[in-house]
């Protein structure tokens, strides 16, 4: 299955604007240590089987990593799980993409 892509600026469009968007961290703990974003959940992609019950299906669900690979994984997983692929995107050029184009207080590179 396909899921969508959503831009940094598209991210940051969604949550200036109150829209409700759950956004899913799959780093590794050790990552946030380096960069994070505050409104994110952290669900390690390799939990992701065990506690996708956190995560809802009736929203639009954004999906980050460093830069896009592991995210991807994830929404493909959740979508052969049942969720609709249309509410499932990954963040392009993940957290790194974040910092060079939204949020240039954290590091562009790890």
């Amino acid at each position: 299955m396909i899921i969508g892509s959503m831009t940094p600026q598209q991210l940051k469009q969604y949550l200036d604007a109150g829209d409700p968007v759950v956004v899913i961290d799959v780093r590794n703990p050790w990552e946030l240590e380096i960069s994070q974003m505050a409104f994110a959940r952290l669900i390690v992609l390799d939990e992701l089987p065990e506690r996708m019950d956190e995560i809802p299906k009736d929203q639009m669900v954004v999906l980050v990593c460093r830069s896009g690979g592991r995210s991807q994984m994830a929404g493909d997983f959740l979508a052969t799980q049942g969720w609709d692929p249309q509410r499932l995107f990954n963040l392009e050029g993940g957290i790194l993409g974040w910092a060079r184009d939204v949020d240039p207080s954290l590091p562009a590179f790890y």
